[in-house]
């Protein structure tokens, strides 16, 4: 584990520039527009059964196809060569739809692995999008920017993303089946494209894929870190330094598997970027930029460090309201119900037009009070 700090003339009370659009969040009835021109262009799924299982758009559904191998690719593996196709599928799919008798090779069924020769041909039909065993919810969404290929969401904390064992309805894809009634095929289902999550309790600036094409560009976009997270996190103690970065592997934890945590073996490569905005007698305020994606990263990290979030219930201090003795401060820290933790910022380019575009979620209520009532103690 790495953590560095450099030390600076701290500026006191800031909080970030509330940049972006800004403007009161809407409630929307409709958020996705059809794109039946789109095909699939990505391997990550959700909410399917089988993970290879991939589908075109419903224009494309149906409709056959045929590819003539030339000598360049002779030699090369059925399931490979359709990955690099303009079919759009990924090694696994291919290899998926290879063995449900989607695809062909010279009118023949055989296995991924063959191998192909100039002159073969290789047809199929594959199936189109399919509906989701989810329920619409008519749950509110607060949006704050909408157009025809993306829908950026302020998340209230408390809501799941998306439903899992334990969560089945009440999420953020729930809400969104509801509200958009005209989907058109993601990744073979008819469902938003979720490209990045926050936890539960974790409130903040989401930006969710309307059609493939989105999708497919926001996915690379997280992939290759393009994409900038800002966080606000109100963390335990006074942090020494007024930023740093933390450079520490995270995985599952040894003992609890609940928790993800820095002492592992098999960690992911995990960078945190820190900065003091503003400290108080027992918290400190920060700007958080997460250069990876891992899970729990901020909580994990900060925890490591000795400063947990202030009232995170699977990294933070347990019981910490009940041992503060003084009773302004005690009230402070009761304000909170979850973890401190907002996505705060998020830009990217605009995975139609290619323009550099950002997004502000407002300091939630919860967290606005919070930090109100540490200002008037100091």
């Amino acid at each position: 584990m790495t953590i560095s700090s450099s030390k600076s003339h701290e500026n006191k009370n800031v909080i970030p520039a509330q940049a972006g659009i800004q403007e009161k969040p809407k409630i929307l009835d409709s958020c996705f527009h059809r794109n039946d021109k789109l095909g699939v262009n990505s391997s990550t799924l959700y909410f399917q059964h089988n993970p290879n299982e991939i589908y075109p758009s419903t224009e494309e559904a149906g409709k056959p196809f045929s590819i003539q191998v030339t000598v360049k690719d002779q030699g090369r593996r059925l399931d490979q060569f359709l990955s690099e196709t303009g079919l759009h599928l990924s090694r696994s799919q291919a290899k998926h739809l290879i063995e449900q008798k989607h695809i062909l090779l010279n009118q023949r069924l055989v296995k991924p692995s063959a191998r192909l020769k100039s002159g073969d041909v290789i047809s199929g039909t594959l199936p189109g999008p399919r509906s989701l065993s989810l329920i619409p919810e008519p749950i509110p969404l607060a949006v704050l920017y909408e157009d025809a290929s993306i829908i950026v969401i302020d998340k209230p904390s408390g809501r799941v993303v998306h439903p899992a064992p334990g969560n089945p309805s009440g999420t953020l894809v729930n809400a969104l089946l509801h509200h958009c009634k005209d989907l058109s095929g993601i990744n073979g289902a008819l469902r938003p494209g979720i490209v990045h999550r926050l936890d539960k309790e974790t409130s903040g600036v989401m930006v969710v894929a309307k059609d493939d094409e989105a999708y497919h560009q926001l996915t690379r976009q997280f992939k290759n870190r393009g994409v900038e997270k800002v966080y606000l996190a109100i963390a335990h103690g006074n942090m020494k330094g007024s930023e740093g970065l933390i450079d520490a592997p995270i995985g599952r934890h040894p003992d609890q598997r609940k928790k993800m945590s820095i002492r592992t073996t098999r960690g992911r490569a995990a960078l945190t970027r820190w900065k003091v905005l503003e400290r108080f007698s027992s918290f400190t305020l920060l700007e958080i930029h997460p250069q990876t994606g891992r899970t729990h990263q901020i909580r994990v990290h900060l925890a490591s460090m000795g400063h947990p979030l202030l009232r995170d219930p699977l990294y933070g201090r347990k019981g910490t309201s009940g041992m503060i003795d003084d009773p302004l401060l005690r009230e402070c820290v009761r304000r909170m119900n979850r973890q401190a933790l907002h996505a705060h910022r998020l830009g990217f380019d605009h995975p139609r037009t290619g323009e550099k575009v950002q997004f502000v979620a407002p300091i939630p209520q919860d967290m606005k009070e919070t930090l109100d009532c540490l200002r008037s103690m100091t």
